[in-house]
């Protein structure tokens, strides 16, 4: 960025200063307690989220039958409201008090409450009083949690080894119910379902939909876990498509998606050589797709590092030392594997700041008039880059702004990349401007990397472009300082 002129930096704006936008962070696990809220609720609105997924844990909710205790949810929904975020809610996991298999395990997680005609009913009633509860101040449920894992959809069998695992049609059946309780209690809920892992392939997604699911709800939502972000676009994709196949061209929401910040974590991607900068591509890269393919929202995993707590089984606070670093804060463990420290900003943190503030007030995907050019480049010692793996897409603003977001896709575990590129861009306006997403930084483009193009545009000459996205903005994009 050295031949570029810095002129400023993305204003990072606070929740409450943002009136819309489709960024979201997870706060979920405090049905298992595993970390402390009250010293993440300011910095994730110093972020500038517009929503935040909780679990509701029936088992926290319900410890006597018939009897509720909603209170620590209040607390957590009042907290988000009084800062500018929507919390949202994900209807998950089943309770002891009716499950055999779900006594021994921490948040009974992945107990599905369909064994019995009680369990179904005491679950069905769970949802009716918590969606009744928070009625105005809670719009949108997700059914489940990943029903397309087994350990998120473990029947009640005394063998854990003889359960037959995932079944997409009797999701659908348990969702549907599930629906009908949350539209009874509030008709003018945002039901959203299929909270599942995996959008590759179709087949578990077909059987849900060919099972009637798609009458019942109104918005699909997905997760998605990858170290290879250039199959997202296809995925959701094929998931609009599959929905327009069956006359339904719902919404999607992104529900769930991250990775580790270190290779040592437990959970999802678990191995990998994910680093801080990695985790920081990877959720730039992954939520800029997200919003290329127009999703309501795009939700990070997660706010804080904390013990995955799938496993957990009561008595054993050995088994909460698995410990994700999905967390945009870092933190320490006590020897119960509760999260502690100061929850620190890590490098992705940053990142995802300076997108809450940029991708705000309506941005929506867009073709733009930008054509790629391949000059000759004496900053590489031959010619702008060439590959196929770069990415680039377009975003416009009501104000009549737009934004290219780009940068090369290498493969995020094993490669980097430092180069240039140059565009021919037309009929756009000024100022034109560079946001390097990472950090919120904004540049001027000298005029010695600018050419007036015959007709009207402008040739942009050499300038960076690396495996981070970037924005090339026309008009005013967003509110920054000047340097």
């Amino acid at each position: 960025m050295e031949r570029l002129k810095l002129v400023g930096h993305v204003i990072a704006k606070h929740s409450n200063e943002i009136s819309y936008s489709g960024v979201g962070i997870g706060f979920e696990k405090l049905d298992r307690g595993v970390f402390d809220p009250n010293k993440a609720y300011d910095k994730v609105a110093a972020i500038g989220v517009k929503w935040a997924r909780l679990q509701t844990g029936w088992a926290r909710c319900e410890k006597e039958k018939g009897v509720y205790d909603f209170s620590w949810l209040d607390e957590l929904v009042e907290n988000f409201i009084s800062r500018g975020i929507t919390p949202w809610f994900s209807l998950s996991y089943g309770n002891p008090l009716y499950t055999a298999r779900a006594v021994p395990l921490i948040g009974a997680v992945g107990c599905i409450p369909i064994g019995s005609e009680e369990e179904m009913e005491a679950w069905k009633n769970y949802v009716f009083a918590i969606v009744t509860h928070f009625k105005g101040r809670v719009t949108h449920y997700e059914v489940w949690n990943e029903p397309d894992i087994k350990s998120f959809w473990r029947h009640n069998v005394e063998d854990p080894a003889q359960d037959p695992g995932p079944d997409a049609a009797e999701y659908a059946a348990f969702c549907i119910e599930t629906a009908k309780m949350i539209r009874m209690a509030d008709p003018d809920a945002n039901i959203m379902a299929l909270a599942i892992s995996r959008i590759q392939g179709l087949d578990y997604i077909n059987t849900a939909f060919a099972n009637g699911i798609l009458e019942h709800i109104d918005t699909v939502s997905f997760h998605s876990y990858s170290s290879d972000d250039n199959v997202r676009p296809g995925r959701i994709r094929d998931l609009k498509n599959l929905c327009a196949a069956y006359g339904k061209e719902l919404p999607i929401a992104q529900g769930e998606t991250g990775c580790q910040s270190r290779s040592d974590g437990r959970g999802a991607l678990k191995g990998m050589a994910w680093t801080p900068q990695k985790q920081l591509k990877h959720l730039l890269r992954n939520m800029i797709i997200d919003f290329s393919e127009d999703v309501i929202f795009s939700s990070y995993f997660t706010t804080v590092d904390m013990s995955e707590a799938a496993h957990g089984v009561v008595g054993d606070k050995s088994s909460l030392y698995d410990f994700g670093y999905f967390g945009v804060l870092g933190a320490d463990f006590d020897e119960n594997g509760f999260a502690t420290g100061e929850y620190t900003p890590k490098p992705s943190y940053y990142a995802l700041q300076t997108l809450a503030s940029v991708f705000s007030e309506g941005i929506k995907p867009c073709e733009l008039p930008i054509v790629r050019k391949k000059l000759p480049s004496k900053r590489v010692a031959g010619e702008d880059c060439a590959d196929l793996s770069v990415m680039t897409y377009g975003f416009k603003k009501p104000n009549g702004a737009v934004a290219l977001a780009y940068w090369n896709a290498v493969q995020l575990l094993s490669e980097s990349y430092e180069g240039t590129i140059s565009f021919a861009a037309y009929t756009l306006d000024e100022p034109i401007r560079i946001i390097d997403m990472s950090n919120g930084n904004v540049y001027e483009i000298p005029d010695s990397m600018k050419e007036p193009l015959p007709g009207g545009g402008v040739l942009l000459k050499n300038i960076p472009i690396t495996d981070i996205p970037m924005l090339i903005t026309f008009g005013n994009f967003c509110d920054i300082t000047e340097e």
